[in-house]
């Protein structure tokens, strides 16, 4: 079968994760993406999620928190604001952060006086608790 090469890396801790691929499966700002072998040229931004690798016969999560992906047919470049594996994953400390972020959206629905972006930051840092615990397979 022809595997994709992918790239994951960061700005502050440079290549995450490298390795020849048979599909990835990402969340875009336009929607979910299945990304094989021969796959048209793209790029595109990634909102905060688990994303799916498949390859060797199994599929491996890796929580990112946003960034942008270049696909060309036969690799994936993928500049992730941030992103752990699932051994680098401190499952307490996403478990608060998703805690904190929840206190925060419930505090503005409730009385909506702070800003927008307030809102939006709370939202934000619960998606990247979301992928952390979905990586780890931990529900919430």
């Amino acid at each position: 079968m022809a595997t994709i090469k992918l790239e994951l890396v960061t700005p502050e801790g440079g290549k995450v994760f490298g390795h020849d691929i048979d599909m990835l499966i990402v969340r875009s700002t336009a929607g979910e993406l299945g990304i094989l072998p021969k796959h048209a040229r793209l790029l595109t931004e990634l909102i905060p999620h688990a994303m799916r690798v498949k390859f060797d016969g199994a599929e491996h999560l890796v929580a990112i928190s946003g960034g942008f992906m270049e696909v060309t047919p036969d690799k994936i470049t993928i500049l992730a604001d941030s992103a752990e594996l699932p051994d680098k994953i401190d499952v307490e400390r996403a478990k608060a952060a998703y805690k904190r972020a929840e206190d925060r959206i419930t505090a503005y629905k409730s009385s909506p006086k702070d800003s927008e972006i307030d809102i939006r930051r709370a939202e934000a840092a619960l998606a990247r608790a979301k992928a952390r615990l979905l990586v780890k397979n931990i529900s919430f």
